[in-house]
């Protein structure tokens, strides 16, 4: 005779209770208490969408939703989902990896990359970005990143 089903639960919980070493529940993690914040999968998402030179309207397109909507994911406001993130990957040609802290080449990144990360979601970044890419000459781009370096250099000397 086979047992039934409340027999083959009893057997089960009496094995998990001899079973120290075996956790009768998951740990409960609050809900806003994410290892990796959302805020910044979606930093990492405006970061590269400007680097493609990409409007939010336009990768809203590609997805199917609203410009409002990555507004949401860039700013951390809403959680961006699995297939959604894997969508949002290829459409900006990076790994998924690289919304979690990876390089673009897959490659581990620099510790300054979240200063980065930071500094291009201030409104100088984005002039600085959309001015930067309006220079269509490549010695002129050269020669700016040249100067600004030069100016860096030089502040860093003068300890401001």
């Amino acid at each position: 005779m086979l047992p039934s089903a409340g027999q083959k639960k009893n057997r089960r919980d009496k094995l998990v209770s001899e079973s120290s070493d075996f956790p009768r529940r998951a740990p409960l993690m609050p809900a806003n208490e994410s290892p990796l914040r959302d805020e910044n999968i979606g930093k990492r998402v405006k970061l590269r969408r400007l680097q493609l030179g990409l409007s939010q309207e336009s990768l809203a397109r590609a997805l199917g939703v609203t410009f409002e909507q990555v507004q949401k994911y860039e700013t951390g406001n809403d959680r961006i989902e699995a297939a959604r993130l894997q969508q949002i990957a290829d459409i900006l040609k990076v790994p998924v990896l690289f919304f979690f802290g990876g390089a673009l080449s897959g490659a581990p990144d620099r510790a300054g990359d979240c200063n980065v990360l930071d500094f291009l979601d201030t409104a100088y970044a984005l002039r600085l970005v959309q001015a930067f890419k309006r220079i269509k000459g490549r010695h002129i781009r050269r020669s700016i990143v040249e100067l600004v370096e030069q100016v860096a250099e030089s502040a860093a000397a003068r300890g401001g």
